[in-house]
């Protein structure tokens, strides 16, 4: 089981003489091979959750668990994918993505044997000599995620993994991350400021409003895409449907309302007035 969960998690930050709080008192559970997007307004706190699951920061109160074990730090059932591909300039595709199994000392047969295929899974094959330079951002980031899925992680944290690419250069690598995520099911927590990407990659879709961080709604995607037959479509062909656009809809209409609410993030008040005159969090059903 590899599931993630937030118990009522708080994350304070000192900026200069003020305390600023991120998080507070937030709950949240991600399920054993579900992929979960988080969408809310810059600042809201994503990054700091993905990076507390990871074992990158910790939280001021609170805890996190990573199949069902609290996080004391970075391991090696967790990998995280960055906007920026970190890639290894002096390395090829190749040497990048054997680097996680090289570090642990995996046999050179079975190294080869490994990277041989996510290199033809991630559509990299041709490629296998070529340093950083020499590749687009799309192929880039290929590498970046088949370095790693070859790690076989149990999680997976991706931090706008596609916020740097071109529009149609994102658009194949969602269908690609999609086509991976259905060979090799993964617990993915996904940060992303697109509405479409999240109703097209995600399960849940969880909105979260300015900081502090709470839930203000948590969109069921996954019975909308069996219901509508979505799985194996094409992203046009999901994106003309009409449940796809409601689904979208619905989350830019909660984001709107939290980019009007100016955030208060200071030692322990409320983050908004929206938030003191709203639920902190709903079920949206589009059953």
């Amino acid at each position: 089981m590899s599931g993630i969960v937030y118990q009522g998690v708080s994350r304070e930050f000192r900026r200069g003489n003020r305390s600023i709080r991120v998080l507070d008192d937030f709950n949240l559970e991600v399920a054993d091979r579900e992929f979960v997007a988080l969408v809310g307004p810059s600042g809201c706190g994503k990054t700091t959750l993905l990076r507390l699951a990871a074992g990158l920061d910790f939280p001021t109160g609170g805890r996190v668990l990573v199949g069902g074990r609290p996080v004391s730090g970075p391991g090696p059932d967790r990998a995280v994918v960055f906007q920026q591909f970190a890639l290894f300039p002096w390395k090829t595709a190749r040497e990048n993505i054997a680097f996680g199994l090289r570090c642990r000392g995996v046999p050179a047969a079975e190294r080869e044997r490994r990277v041989a295929h996510y290199l033809k899974l991630m559509g990299l094959e041709g490629a296998e000599d070529a340093y950083p330079h020499q590749l687009s951002g799309g192929m880039q980031q290929r590498v970046a995620i088949a370095r790693s899925y070859i790690l076989d992680p149990d999680v997976l944290l991706m931090d706008e993994p596609f916020g740097a690419l071109d529009a149609q250069t994102r658009i194949l690598m969602q269908e690609e991350l999609i086509k991976l995520s259905r060979v090799n099911p993964r617990t993915v927590l996904f940060i992303t400021h697109s509405a479409d990407e999240a109703v097209y990659l995600a399960d849940r879709v969880v909105v979260l409003s300015q900081p502090p961080a709470r839930i203000k709604a948590i969109i069921d995607v996954k019975s909308v895409r069996q219901r509508e037959g979505w799985e194996g479509q094409p992203i046009e062909a999901v994106m003309d449907t009409e449940a796809f656009n409601h689904c979208r809809t619905q989350i830019w209409r909660l984001l709107r309302e939290q980019l009007e609410q100016p955030a208060v993030p200071v030692d322990g008040q409320s983050s908004s007035r929206a938030e003191e005159a709203a639920p902190l969090s709903k079920e949206v059903d589009y059953a």
